[in-house]
């Protein structure tokens, strides 16, 4: 049997899993640089198909928390302390239930419910631009405490926290940097939160901080490109871009759930 370190030293000379991490960062960074969560939820998977899913998971993790610290300085004074205010404790919520329910909930059905939402919310605002009555919401405490806790949950059992942020904070119409930055914010709290329950739950060891550090290089130059091109992308094109994103999180989502729900 292999010990940690031979497991390392082993998928780190593997080409198959080299190009399959680096492609799953890059993707990842750009989407934590700002452009949009369809590419950030395309990492796992990728690195999925050369260790297994749990695995992948806890490789990433401390990779987000590098790409975190590097966007929030990129984005540093944009956003939005309402939407902060609102969110942030539902997140905390779903973190905890999260934590508590981890030995139950399964990840596909999660994906599935989420992609579900998603979808719908995609629906929705698509019918209101083709009958050219898109609304602009404000904020509203309940609404957000509920949305917060959907993302913190989906995010802890799935790492699919963005489409719940989404549907409360797209329909706000917020600048593209104000939105941008205060997502930022966001998810790195609920990253850094996740780091406890995750030790608590031996998803971390050795082997997996190492790769993780062999990898975290990569991390802030693939952010900052993310960050790069969302400073030069005009409201009329990021919106429509940011719901085209949640269109295909929601396919993609709705894909990997039924795949495991009935695969």
């Amino acid at each position: 049997m292999l010990n940690s370190g031979d497991r390392m030293t082993d998928l780190l000379t593997q080409p198959q899993f080299i190009a399959a991490a680096v492609v799953a960062v890059l993707l990842v960074g750009m989407s934590k640089g700002g452009f949009g969560g369809a590419m950030a939820l395309l990492g796992v998977p990728i690195l999925s198909l050369v260790v297994p899913p749990v695995q992948a998971a806890a490789i990433l993790l401390p990779i987000l928390i590098v790409m975190d610290i590097v966007s929030l300085w990129a984005w540093r004074g944009n956003f939005d302390r309402r939407t902060l205010m609102v969110m942030l404790p539902g997140a905390m919520i779903g973190i905890g239930i999260g934590w508590l329910t981890a030995a139950i909930v399964t990840e596909a059905h999660v994906r599935l419910i989420v992609g579900v939402v998603a979808l719908v919310f995609f629906l929705r605002w698509l019918v209101e631009k083709a009958g050219r009555r898109e609304r602009v919401s404000e904020h509203n405490a309940p609404r957000g405490v509920f949305w917060g806790s959907i993302a913190g949950f989906t995010s802890f059992v799935a790492h699919a926290g963005g489409p719940p942020y989404q549907v409360y904070a797209l329909p706000l119409k917020q600048d593209p940097k104000l939105y941008t930055g205060t997502s930022v914010v966001f998810f790195a709290v609920v990253n850094a939160v996740k780091l406890v329950p995750y030790f608590a739950l031996g998803q971390f060891d050795t082997t997996n901080l190492t790769i993780s550090l062999a990898l975290a290089p990569i991390a802030p130059l693939a952010t900052l490109a993310g960050v790069w091109l969302i400073k030069r992308m005009r409201a009329e094109i990021f919106y429509p871009l940011m719901y085209a994103m949640v269109f295909i999180v929601s396919i993609k989502l709705i894909h990997d759930g039924v795949t495991g729900i009935w695969g």
